[in-house]
């Protein structure tokens, strides 16, 4: 298994933006598909963007796209999610995720590890 940290959550302004960071402990790091997922208060956890172990391929929710970016740094260890344009909805918890399915995936159950969340609230 790989332990995950997020960091840069916070308070931000609608069409403001932030970048959330996940560092990866562990070995293989790049034998792990990435995800970050998002729940809202009295909502289920959500896909968010998910990026391939290798060559990077990534997949995006339909409500994002176009607004985020996911990327990983593989000598560093670490997956950011660049985030554009934030809305009022967007305001969750945010959780990083590490997957060794051989495809990426966007299902919650196919991740293995967890981070502990971090919290992105934007206000209008």
């Amino acid at each position: 298994q790989v332990q995950l940290v997020e960091s840069g959550g916070g308070l931000v302004q609608a069409g403001g933006s932030l970048r959330l960071s996940c560092a990866a402990s562990g070995r293989s790091f790049s034998s792990y598909s990435m995800g970050w997922f998002r729940q809202a208060p009295g909502k289920e956890r959500g896909f968010v963007a998910v990026i391939a172990r290798f060559g990077g391929a990534t997949y995006y929710a339909d409500s994002v796209k176009g607004r985020f970016t996911i990327s990983r740094d593989y000598a560093k260890n670490t997956v950011h999610l660049q985030m554009n344009g934030l809305k009022p909805e967007d305001t969750a918890v945010y959780y990083c995720a590490a997957s060794r399915k051989l495809a990426p995936t966007t299902t919650p159950n196919d991740f293995g590890s967890w981070g502990q969340g971090t919290q992105v609230t934007v206000s209008s």
